[in-house]
């Protein structure tokens, strides 16, 4: 069951406008579902697959603080265009946080969701991979 996947069969309906053109809440919109994804099928890769430790842990990951941290440990491998679009999420109007959520680790959160939008409808999946796997290294430290 390991055999590789073509990730572009995952994109059955593009966007009607271009990612560059696209409101950065639209994107991220669709990256929070994008790495809640990956962040699943992380932990569903590692032994303990009980139900409550999966969603435990990855809700480390999908929570506004989590989300937060994980960009802290991309910012540094950034190109200026993915900076760029970061900035353009952190700035925009999301809404309310939820009430658990402090409301700058929220904007961050928000960025990072509209870079994995972006970077998903640019179809630079990999890239997604390179910067998730980032993520990652330090949570198995």
């Amino acid at each position: 069951m390991s055999e590789n996947i073509d990730t572009n069969r995952l994109l059955f309906y593009p966007p009607s406008k271009s990612p560059q053109l696209m409101n950065p809440v639209v994107l991220a919109y669709m990256g929070d579902a994008v790495f809640e994804l990956l962040v699943r099928q992380y932990f569903i890769s590692l032994p303990n697959q009980k139900s409550h430790h999966l969603h435990r842990e990855a809700t480390k990951f999908v929570s506004a603080k989590g989300q937060k941290k994980t960009l802290d440990l991309w910012q540094p491998h950034l190109t200026e265009e993915e900076a760029d679009i970061v900035r353009r999420g952190r700035n925009s109007k999301s809404g309310a946080p939820p009430k658990n959520a402090d409301l700058a680790d929220y904007r961050l959160a928000t960025a990072l969701e509209s870079l994995v939008g972006y970077l998903y409808y640019e179809g630079r999946i990999e890239r997604i991979h390179e910067l998730f796997a980032i993520a990652i290294k330090k949570h198995e430290n």
